[in-house]
């Protein structure tokens, strides 16, 4: 039997979104982040269908009013109704792998990031939406509790991830550092787990999620945040995490190419002063394309000629997170990718 997990460059059917309710924890903030999001979905249609779970009816009618004022084509997104507790599809959407040729997407458990948040809908949301036929590939259910933006893949059997989050004890108490791995190279076919242990940022409710702190490019390349200001209280974390990327190998020996992005300038809570975690990490991939997380900041154009650097051939976007920062995510946060394969070819003919 072979096993694969997917890199995020892989061809994808479909970007999945998770549009906020009146009633979520964005109430206050619904104008902004719905424009982010719109502004996510107009960019991201440019290049590939969109799959967006809203709550009812009435915000699915809201919304194609919306985006046929946008101009969107009403052929390359999808609205699906299911219940749900929160916008952070990377967390609650599903895993997919390559299981001898064949694709399954896996339904790992979510609560809310050790138990902060409610988040039994969210938990059960890829469920939903496969009784809903949604989905062409098989959802596989894991006992695990594991969410997207905690691992990062080169798609080649290395996996990225942080001692900080997956082996917390708030999510899987009775593992340890060998039972994860087992179960990871069980489950997802992955040979070698490249361990962080340093790296964070003030105001992530993640427990330090890779997504937020290094990403692979390529099977050779990582992108990571570099914090060059001493006077940072992140400073020596993250250029302890550097130390550690530049040890790191790959399987045939060679280092990794290392890609340090800028640090922007420190973002804080207009309503409490706490600080906000902005990272341009949390960039997306999508065919042809890469969207990337911006905040005002003279460091986005550097960040963006990384990236541009980083991803030959594609495009790349800014998109405007500073409202999602705000619910201590990003723009990767927001959004799960749907490897090819991975959707009802009804959804989006042709």
């Amino acid at each position: 039997m072979t096993l694969r997990l997917f890199p995020e460059w892989h061809p994808q059917d479909a970007i999945q979104l998770t549009w906020p309710t009146p009633t979520s924890d964005w109430a206050p903030l619904l104008e902004h982040i719905e424009a982010t999001l719109e502004a996510m979905v107009v960019a991201i249609t440019r290049y590939q269908p969109v799959l967006i779970v809203v709550h009812d009816d009435r915000q699915r009618a809201r919304l194609d009013a919306r985006f046929a004022a946008l101009g969107v084509d009403a052929a390359r997104y999808h609205l699906a109704v299911a219940p749900s507790d929160d916008t952070w599809a990377r967390d609650h959407g599903p895993i997919a792998i390559e299981r001898d040729g064949t694709l399954e997407l896996l339904d790992y458990v979510f609560t809310g990031w050790g138990g902060k948040f409610a988040a039994e809908r969210d938990d059960a949301l890829t469920r939903t939406l496969a009784d809903q036929q949604l989905f062409a590939a098989a959802v596989v259910s894991q006992a695990l509790i594991l969410e997207g933006g905690a691992i990062d893949t080169d798609g080649e059997g290395t996996l990225l991830t942080t001692r900080a989050c997956l082996l917390n004890p708030n999510r899987n108490p009775g593992l340890d550092r060998d039972a994860i791995e087992n179960q990871l190279a069980e489950q997802l076919g992955v040979s070698r787990v490249l361990w962080l242990e340093h790296g964070h940022l003030e105001g992530d409710d993640t427990d330090s999620h890779v997504d937020t702190l290094a990403r692979f490019c390529d099977p050779a390349t990582i992108a990571y945040v570099r914090c060059d200001d001493p006077d940072d209280v992140h400073h020596e974390a993250l250029m302890a995490m550097e130390e550690e990327l530049k040890a790191l190998r790959r399987e045939d020996g060679s280092p990794y190419r290392l890609l340090p992005l800028p640090w922007p300038k420190p973002c804080f809570d207009p309503e409490d002063g706490h600080r906000l975690p902005a990272t341009y990490a949390n960039f997306l991939i999508i065919n042809g394309a890469v969207l990337v997380p911006t905040y005002g900041d003279a460091a986005d154009y550097r960040a963006l000629k990384v990236l541009d650097e980083a991803f030959p051939g594609r495009d790349v976007i800014p998109i405007d997170c500073r409202a999602v920062i705000r619910q201590h995510g990003s723009l990767h946060c927001l959004t799960m990718q749907l490897p090819r394969g991975s959707l009802n070819p009804a959804l989006f003919p042709g």
